[in-house]
């Protein structure tokens, strides 16, 4: 065997697929335990992610009534509880973001290699691009209640408070949202390509990813169907794993 045959093989972690289209190979011994511990990681982390998610925005959504007045707006900005739960929020959605990147290196790991350049580079983009909005619409959101909180800042004005909250709500509805249902698209042809995901939760990704694709509001619930996906895909894994794991154990047993 020459060096650079030994290269390949070194730096190919998966099995690849024949020019025919014949099933994968059997994966070297050496990789098995890694590729076995792949979809647990991604549950996990998914699982993590989703709940971040769902608690750090749901803090962040205690902000003063819509039409809230200037007095108003400031008294809600003064009050230590709301600006304690608020900051927790802000605070809890990088931990979010990092949870949902391990999310997707574990998803790429276990399938990326089966795919081409093209799905490769759709999937961590916009898995990047999801996280890159999520952390803006934080900030912009945020940064009132952080200066208040930290630089003695006095509580912003009703157009200042609305221009945040817009720009923020901006950040997540318009752009995030998107970029989280190009990323289901993508994921949802890569697990039925590979046969990673069942065939019922594929198209339940393109059906929503395509309502998230198109819909044209600010409604809340909105942002909460990505996590609910995130979460199913990571029980199915989890449950995958499980499997595999059980399935070794026996091939070593026999």
């Amino acid at each position: 065997m020459t060096a650079g045959a030994r290269v390949a093989t070194t730096l190919d972690p998966m099995p690849a697929a024949d020019a025919v289209g014949s099933l994968p190979r059997e994966p070297p011994v050496s990789t098995i335990g890694r590729e076995l511990r792949t979809p647990a990681a991604a549950g996990v982390a998914g699982l993590v992610f989703a709940a971040l998610f769902v608690l750090s925005l749901a803090l962040l959504y205690r902000q003063p009534a819509a039409g809230s007045n200037a007095d108003e707006i400031s008294a809600w900005y003064l009050k230590k509880s709301t600006k304690t739960l608020g900051l927790v929020g802000l605070y809890l959605v990088p931990f979010a973001g990092i949870a949902f990147l391990w999310f997707v290196a574990a998803i790429r790991s276990r399938i990326g290699s089966y795919e081409d350049k093209f799905f490769a580079t759709v999937f961590m983009g916009s898995g990047i691009l999801f996280v890159g909005m999520l952390y803006a619409a934080a900030a912009a959101a945020g940064a009132p209640l952080a200066a208040v909180k930290f630089q003695g800042s006095p509580p912003p004005s009703a157009d200042v408070f609305v221009f945040a909250r817009g720009l923020g709500y901006t950040f997540l509805y318009v752009y995030g949202i998107r970029a989280a249902a190009v990323f289901m698209i993508v994921s949802s042809t890569i697990g039925l390509r590979t046969g990673t995901l069942p065939r019922w939760l594929v198209y339940v990704g393109y059906g929503v990813a395509l309502v998230l694709l198109f819909t044209v509001s600010y409604y809340r619930a909105t942002v909460f169907v990505f996590p609910a996906w995130v979460t199913t895909v990571s029980v199915v894994l989890l449950v995958l794993a499980r499997r595999e794991r059980a399935e070794a154990a026996s091939r070593h047993a026999a």
